[in-house]
C-alpha cells in the first residue's frame, strides 16, 4: 500500500465571519492511499487557530503517518492521538479504499436517493444588513431551523436579528439556534443569556471561552435554555478526561465535529457517554471540503438521529469538489447518479 498526501486551499464565496476573525480561505489536507489499482481518499480537515492539532508539526506528522501506513488503521489512530483532523483522514481513507466506489462508505437509504438529513441552515456573522439577508434567504430556502453565529457584532442588533426572526415565525415554524464560539465573558453571560431567552431559542454553543470548566457549570446549572459545548471538546483525547468534562460541567447538549474530535471513533466515544449521562448532541461540519462533508454526512445518516444537523457547509467555496450532495427545503440529499471521478483524481 502507498500513501501520499498534499495540500488544498479552500476558497470562500465571500469572506466569513466568526468571533475569532473573517476568513477567506481555508486550509485541508487530503491522504491517498494506493493498493493493487485501487484508490482511498480522506481529508484532514484542520481549522487553523482553533483545532488541537494546529501545531508547527502538523505536516510532518502527516508525512510520518503516510510513511508508516503499513501500521493499519487502529495503531495509527491510537499514535495520533494528538492529531485528531489525520485521524480521521486516515480512518475516512481507510474506509474509502475498502469501498466498492471510493465514495460510498456507508451505503443507506441516504446514499441510495430515498432518504435525507434534516440540517440547519448557517447564517454568518456580519454587519446587520447582511445578517439578515441571509437570514431571509434561508427562510425562503424552506429551512426550519437556522443557527446564527452571535457575538461579533453590537449585542442590541444581534437581539434586534432575533426580534426580526420572531417576529415573523413562532417557535413552531423555526428553530433558532445561536453560536456564540465563547464570545461572551463569564461574569456577563447570564445576563445575556436571560435577554436571550425571550426569542425561545433552542440553544447556544459555547457561551463563554473554552477552559473556564467551573464557570461554564455554574451557567448551564443557571442558564434559562440549554447550553451545547463545542470548543470545550477539542483537545480533550482519553475516554477518562472525556466523561470527566461532562460530569463536571453537565451540558445540556454537545456539538460533535469529526475532524476536531479524531474522526468516527473520537465522536462515538462522546455519543456513548452523552447517552449515558442524557446529554443530547448533534454533529456538524468543521468546514471541510465536500470529500470529508460527504463522509461526514453519510456516517450521521446511520445515527438516525431526529434532530438537524449541522451539515450544510457544502456550498461555501468557489472551488469545492463537485460531489452528490445537495442540499433542498433545509434537508441535504444524496444524488446516487451523481459521478465523483473529479474527485479520485486529486
Amino acid at each position: 500500500m502507498n500513501a501520499s498526501y498534499h495540500k488544498y486551499l479552500l476558497e470562500f464565496k465571500r469572506p466569513s465571519g466568526t468571533s475569532r476573525g473573517i476568513m477567506t480561505e481555508k486550509e485541508t489536507w487530503f491522504i491517498i492511499l494506493e493498493e493493487n489499482g485501487k484508490k482511498g481518499i480522506g481529508e484532514c480537515g484542520i481549522l487553523r487557530g482553533l483545532s488541537a492539532d494546529d501545531r508547527p508539526d502538523y505536516e510532518e506528522k502527516l508525512k510520518w503517518a503516510c510513511d508508516n501506513i503499513h501500521l493499519g488503521e487502529t495503531a495509527l489512530w491510537n499514535a495520533l492521538l494528538e492529531f485528531p483532523s489525520i485521524q480521521f483522514g486516515i480512518e475516512m481513507a481507510f474506509l474509502s479504499l475498502k469501498s466498492e466506489n471510493s465514495y460510498l462508505l456507508f451505503p443507506s437509504n441516504f446514499t441510495d436517493g430515498t432518504n435525507s438529513i434534516a440540517i440547519n441552515g448557517l447564517v454568518w456573522m456580519g454587519e446587520s444588513a447582511f445578517m439578515k439577508q441571509q437570514i431571509e434567504e434561508k427562510l425562503a430556502d424552506g429551512f426550519s431551523c437556522i443557527k446564527l453565529k452571535i457575538g461579533a457584532i453590537d449585542f442590541d442588533k444581534e437581539l434586534e436579528l432575533l426580534q426580526f426572526i420572531r417576529s415573523h415565525f413562532s417557535v413552531e415554524e423555526i428553530e433558532i439556534r445561536v453560536d456564540a464560539n465563547g464570545a461572551f465573558s463569564s461574569k456577563e453571560a447570564l445576563d445575556k443569556l436571560n435577554q436571550l431567552k425571550q426569542f425561545q431559542l433552542h440553544s447556544i454553543e459555547q457561551p463563554i471561552k473554552k477552559g473556564q470548566i467551573v464557570e461554564m457549570a455554574q451557567l448551564c446549572k443557571q442558564t434559562p435554555f440549554p447550553i451545547a459545548l463545542d470548543e470545550e471538546l477539542i483537545g480533550v483525547f482519553a475516554f477518562e478526561e472525556k466523561e470527566k468534562l461532562l460530569q463536571e460541567i453537565k451540558p445540556q447538549y454537545i456539538i460533535l465535529k469529526p475532524s476536531f474530535i479524531g474522526g468516527f471513533r473520537g465522536t462515538q466515544e462522546w455519543i456513548t457517554l452523552a447517552e449515558k449521562y442524557n446529554i443530547g448532541w448533534w454533529i456538524t461540519s468543521a468546514l471541510e471540503s465536500n470529500i470529508g462533508l460527504n463522509a461526514i454526512a453519510q456516517w450521521t445518516f446511520t445515527l438516525n438521529s431526529d434532530m438537524p444537523q449541522g451539515l450544510g457547509t457544502g456550498a461555501l467555496y468557489t472551488n469545492n469538489i463537485d460531489c452528490p450532495l445537495k442540499v433542498k427545503n433545509g434537508q441535504l440529499w444524496y444524488n446516487p447518479s451523481k459521478n465523483w471521478e473529479k474527485l479520485l483524481s486529486l
